[in-house]
C-alpha cells in the first residue's frame, strides 16, 4: 500500500542473499523510523533479480530515496534501475566486501550508514558501461575474474575464502596477449590481469587505481603484468604509486580491448564467462549517490 502523506518515502530494496541473510531488516529498519516523520518502504529481492520488475516497483512507490542493502551486485542492479531517473541512490552496506560502499565512505555502522541516508549529501556519479553491462566500481578480464569463477564455484563469503580461491589461482592462471585502444593511444601488452576501473579500490581494501575519481570525465585502464602477492600487500596496506616494471595505468573515456585467447571476465564481483573482447565506454553524471555530508569548518 502506498502512503497517502507528504511524509517523505524512501523505498529500501533488500537482497537476502548478500552478506548475513539471518538478518531481521524489517525489525532494523522499522525501528530506526518508528519516531521519525519518515514513510520506510520494504522490498525484499527476489532470487531472479530481475531488472524490469525492479523497475515497476520504483515506478509504483515513487519514491523519494531508494536504498541498496546488499553488496555490490545489489548496488548494480539498483542503479541501473535509477538509470534515467531524478531519484538518489543510498547504500546500505550489507555484502561480504561492499567495495563501492567503501569508495564513497559510507560506513558499516548501521547508525551511521542511517545518518547518511537520512542526511547526506546528493552527488552525482558517472558510471561505465562494459560490454553492455552496467558497471559501479571495477571490471577485469584475468586473474581476479577467474578467482571471481573460483569463489563463486566453491559457495564461500568474506575475505578468507577469497584469499583461499586466489590461491589456487595463482597455480593455474596464465598470461594473455591483449590489444588496447584508448583515447588517442593503440598499445599491445602481455598481462595476467586488465582493470577497467570506476572506482580506485577492491573491497578487501586493494588499491588497484590511484589516479581513479567517480565525479570526473574518465576512467582508468590498468594493465597488470604479472600477479605478485608482494605487490599486493603494499597496494592493501601501504599508500603509494604502482610500481611501473608491473602494472601501467592508462585514463580515458572509451576502451576496445581484444585478447589472443578468450578469458575470465566479471562486473562488480559478478562472474560473466570468458570473453576475447571488452568494449568500455563512460556514461557521465550516470546517478545520484547520497555520501557523507562535509561539515562546515
Amino acid at each position: 500500500m502506498l502512503p497517502s502523506n507528504d511524509m517523505p518515502n524512501l523505498l529500501f530494496i533488500i537482497n537476502l542473499a548478500s552478506g548475513k541473510n539471518n538478518t531481521d531488516w524489517n525489525g532494523i529498519i522499522a525501528d530506526h523510523f518508528k519516531d521519525k516523520a519518515v514513510n520506510a518502504m520494504v522490498h525484499f529481492l527476489p532470487e531472479s533479480c530481475d531488472l524490469q520488475e525492479l523497475k515497476k516497483k520504483i515506478d509504483h512507490v515513487q519514491p523519494d530515496k531508494v536504498i541498496a542493502v546488499g553488496g555490490d551486485g545489489t548496488v548494480k542492479l539498483v542503479a541501473e534501475a535509477l538509470l534515467g531517473r531524478d531519484i538518489p541512490l543510498g547504500i546500505f552496506p550489507a555484502g561480504s566486501a561492499n567495495g563501492m560502499a567503501k569508495e564513497l565512505d559510507i560506513p558499516a555502522e548501521a547508525e551511521k550508514a542511517f545518518e547518511i541516508i537520512e542526511h547526506g549529501t546528493f552527488k552525482k556519479i558517472h558510471l561505465l558501461k562494459v560490454n553492455d553491462e552496467i558497471c559501479i566500481h571495477l571490471s577485469d578480464i584475468g586473474f581476479n575474474a577467474f578467482v571471481v569463477k573460483k569463489f563463486e564455484e566453491e559457495n564461500t563469503r568474506g575475505m578468507w575464502g577469497y584469499f583461499k580461491s586466489a590461491w589456487k589461482v595463482l597455480w593455474q592462471h596464465r598470461r594473455m596477449e591483449v590489444q588496447i585502444k584508448s583515447d588517442g593511444d593503440y598499445i599491445k601488452r602481455d598481462a595476467a590481469m586488465v582493470v577497467v576501473a570506476n572506482g580506485t579500490k577492491y573491497g578487501n581494501g586493494v588499491v588497484i587505481n590511484p589516479m581513479g575519481s567517480l565525479y570526473d570525465h574518465f576512467f582508468e585502464v590498468v594493465i597488470i603484468r604479472k600477479i605478485s602477492f608482494t605487490e599486493i600487500f603494499k597496494m592493501r596496506f601501504f599508500s603509494g604509486g604502482l610500481n611501473n616494471k608491473k602494472t601501467e595505468l592508462l585514463q580515458t573515456s572509451k576502451l576496445i580491448l581484444t585478447s589472443n585467447r578468450h578469458i575470465h571476465f566479471q562486473v562488480d564481483g559478478e562472474y560473466l564467462g570468458k570473453t576475447r573482447k571488452l568494449v568500455a565506454e563512460i556514461i557521465p553524471e550516470a546517478i545520484s549517490v547520497l555520501v557523507p555530508a562535509v561539515l562546515p569548518i
